[in-house]
């Protein structure tokens, strides 16, 4: 395993300093009876992001966090593994699986360079995960590299609606004017130190092709009404309107 790049690095240490604020919501999801995604915690039922078919499927989890996808997967039938690049959130994810009963591998490394054999599962999958504290440049073609021929890569991103209209100021909401440009979209430093990754649209289609990937759907995400978040950027009148939230899903093509 090589050095950690520099916004490896960095993202560990916010990640390692941020991990106790996650420790209830994590909790949360891995007791919740259905699984609910992003921001506003849309149910699978209205979002459909995961694979239709689990039971005895090999999965990664790319940056998993607190582990509660990979509890979601764990229910139905998978057989889950979660790396993320932070040991205080991996700690949270040792004491879940102990409270909830059901236990995965975790390990505890970037999930831009995977210490995993090629052709390990049947599916990828992230969450705000690597999806978008990893470079795509980096984490799409680990993710095809670690995928069987066939298999499922599946990520959940902020939308490039929320990245064009998204102040620095995580206290102030999303404008209703486009405050970055498009072109150019890749990567993004905050003000805590951490540092995110975001595609446009045309980009992201490229990269999933080159890396050896067929487009299944893009899933613009759109929140019930009524839906709430602890996020007080989002505002819920303005989620109904343009997508704060992206979901892609693609597989590994088969080669004759």
């Amino acid at each position: 395993m090589s050095e950690l790049p520099e916004h490896v690095a960095r993202n560990r240490e916010f990640w390692d300093k941020a991990a106790g604020e996650w420790v209830k919501p994590g909790r949360d999801d891995w007791a919740a009876p259905e699984p609910r995604w992003g921001i506003f915690r849309v149910p699978e039922s209205e979002v459909g992001l995961l694979p239709a078919e689990l039971d005895g499927k090999e999965a990664i989890e790319l940056g998993c966090g607190t582990g509660y996808v990979s509890s979601w997967l764990a229910r139905r039938g998978a057989r889950p593994t979660g790396i993320d690049n932070s040991e205080e959130q991996l700690a949270t994810a040792r004491a879940l699986q102990r409270q909830f009963g059901i236990e995965f591998p975790l390990l505890h490394g970037n999930a831009e360079e995977v210490p995993l054999p090629d052709a390990s599962f049947d599916v990828a999958i992230s969450e705000y995960g690597a999806s978008i504290w990893c470079d795509p440049y980096r984490w799409i073609p680990e993710a095809a590299r670690l995928l069987r021929p066939g298999g499922e890569l599946v990520f959940l991103v902020n939308s490039v609606f929320t990245m064009l209209c998204g102040p620095d100021d995580e206290t102030e909401p999303a404008t209703e004017r486009m405050i970055r440009p498009y072109f150019g979209m890749h990567r993004y430093e905050w003000p805590d130190g951490s540092v995110e990754f975001h595609l446009p649209h045309g980009e992201m289609v490229r990269l999933l092709r080159d890396s050896g990937f067929e487009l299944e759907e893009l899933i613009e995400v759109r929140p019930p009404g009524g839906a709430t978040t602890r996020f007080s950027q989002f505002d819920l009148e303005w989620a109904r309107r343009w997508p704060v939230e992206e979901a892609w899903r693609a597989r590994k093509r088969v080669r004759a």
